[in-house]
């Protein structure tokens, strides 16, 4: 077995596509959109996504069609969307199913039940958000989802926000 410095599902230079390249050279912030239906929680990383102000105020974010998270949100008509930090990197990654997380990644944290969804504790930022349509309008490969936001819990902003840029992580 030979370990590689480069990422093993990479695409040759040619084969990547132009769209996901330049969307790839805008710094996002990673949140994580979590939501529970019948007891069974689903979460996803969340980084192509915007918040619009207004009465209500929205977020809107591309979802994965064949994700858990969009069946369960689907279902639950509810959601949390949390904004990580710096210290949530490996939770970013255990919840965009791209590392291990040994009983799942709801595990790496401890979570406040919430009427909207599970809540994760030590993050500064989240919102309890409502399902504006269960049949939103494809946006490439993705859903468009769009929530409403009723809910906005503000912590002291003491950790750096977590933002993802060219497939990484960088902290402002």
């Amino acid at each position: 077995m030979t370990i590689h410095g480069d990422h093993p599902f990479l695409p040759a230079e040619a084969d990547r596509s132009p769209v996901r390249r330049f969307r790839g050279r805008l710094a996002s912030p990673v949140g994580l959109w979590t939501s529970e239906y019948a007891g069974k929680r689903a979460g996803l990383t969340v980084s192509s996504m915007v918040v619009g102000d207004g009465d209500p105020g929205v977020v809107v974010g591309l979802i994965d069609p064949d994700s858990d998270l969009w069946e369960t949100l689907r279902k639950a008509k509810t959601a949390v969307v949390g904004l990580l930090g710096g210290p949530h990197q490996q939770l970013a990654d255990a919840f965009g199913y791209v590392a291990p997380a040994p009983g799942g990644p709801f595990r790496m944290l401890d979570w406040t039940e919430t009427e909207w969804g599970p809540a994760p504790i030590g993050v500064s930022t989240w919102a309890g958000c409502r399902l504006v349509t269960e049949d939103p309008p494809e946006a490439g490969w993705s859903l468009q989802v769009q929530l409403t936001i009723e809910h906005v819990e503000l912590l002291p902003d003491e950790v750096p926000p977590l933002v993802h840029r060219r497939g990484r992580y960088t902290v402002l």
